[in-house]
Formats: C-alpha cells, sequence, structure tokens
C-alpha cells in the first residue's frame, strides 16, 4: 500500500468512525458559539446576501443553520451518511461529499470548513485547499480551523495538527489570502486556530 492508498484508508477508517458518533455529537454539540458566529457572520457578509456557501463537514448543520439565518444558501455536505440522515430527520437537505476525493462543485461565494480539515491527511492537505480555493469565485470567502500543533494521531480518528505559520503558507500555497487568524481553546481544551481567508481575484 503506498502513501497515498494509506492516507485514503485512514480517512475512510475515521469516516467509518464517525457513523457510530453523529448521534452523540448531535447532543454535545448544540450550534456555534459567540465566537463562531461572528466568524460566520463575516463569511455571510463576503458571500452577499442570496450567496451560495458550500459547508465541509456539517455534522449536524447547526453551523449551517445560522448561516441561512444570515440570508446565504448553504449547501450542506459530510461524509458521514449519519450526520446527512440527522439533518433529514428535521428537514434539512444535505449531500454525501467526501473532500479528498470528490468533486466540490461551484463557483461558490464562500466555503466553510470548521472543525473539519484537521481529519485529512497531511500529504493530502494541499490538494484539498487548492480544490476548494478553484472552487471559490474570485475574492471568494474560505473559513477554517485546525488544530494548533504539528503531530498527528492514529486510532479510529486521525487527526493532523498544523502550526499556525505552516498552515497559513499552505492556504497562500493554494492561492488564498488569509485575513485574520485567531487562536481559541477548545472543549477538549486543545487550541484551534481559525482563518478568514479570500480566494485571489
Amino acid at each position: 500500500m503506498n502513501e497515498t492508498d494509506d492516507s485514503l484508508a485512514r480517512s475512510r477508517r475515521t469516516i467509518e468512525s464517525y457513523e457510530g458518533y453523529a448521534d452523540r455529537y448531535a447532543l454535545i454539540r448544540q450550534g456555534p458559539d459567540d465566537r463562531e458566529q461572528a466568524a460566520l457572520r463575516q463569511v455571510a457578509s463576503i458571500a452577499g446576501l442570496g450567496g451560495e456557501v458550500l459547508e465541509i463537514g456539517s455534522g449536524p448543520g447547526y453551523g449551517a443553520d445560522f448561516l441561512e439565518t444570515l440570508g446565504v444558501k448553504v449547501r450542506r455536505t459530510d461524509a458521514t451518511r449519519r450526520f446527512l440522515e440527522l439533518q433529514a430527520a428535521r428537514g434539512k437537505q444535505g449531500d454525501r461529499l467526501d473532500v479528498i476525493t470528490d468533486p466540490l462543485g461551484g463557483p461558490y461565494d464562500a466555503v466553510v470548513a470548521q472543525y473539519v480539515l484537521f481529519h485529512v491527511p497531511r500529504d493530502c492537505i494541499d490538494r484539498v485547499l487548492t480544490k476548494i480555493a478553484r472552487a471559490l469565485r474570485p475574492r471568494g470567502a474560505f473559513l477554517v480551523s485546525m488544530r494548533e500543533g504539528d503531530f498527528e494521531t492514529g486510532g479510529d480518528y486521525h487527526e493532523v495538527y498544523w502550526r499556525r505559520n505552516d498552515f497559513t503558507a499552505r492556504l497562500k500555497a493554494a492561492g488564498l489570502i488569509v485575513l485574520w487568524d485567531e487562536p481559541g481553546v477548545g472543549s477538549d481544551n486543545v487550541t484551534w486556530n481559525t482563518f478568514l481567508a479570500r480566494r485571489m481575484a
């Protein structure tokens, strides 16, 4: 098995693990907090009223719910089927999408990927970020949150930690300009760096 095959296997194992955890996650994660809402408001402002937003890793869909109250149209997606079933049970339509292997469609006015791309294997991240940049309209917004660090975890949930400056460089290489980045401590006591970037014109 070569490196790419190994990375895809780790990604699939993570997705499969979420299938069994989705219901519990939906109970624990009850919606964006004040800091997350502020970031989503900026995304909606850039996208504009009626703008089209792709959300990668929608999970239970609470972030998408909030975005829609701000007047944008959200394409909800997740690689985990159970998350999409939970959203469908409350009348929300979502698409199954694996950000590593599937086309993203577009162009979109914004892409949101909060607390999801840290599962992307390190050797896949540049291709994923380039794919996201190409799915954006010129000057479209990209909001992403990544764990701070420089190591990886294995097991059922593959996690990749990125140093802020290293991830900023990856965004720039993909054709994205970082407007701001902000650290925050999550419920797991891990530091997350949130970045708001825009596609170069």
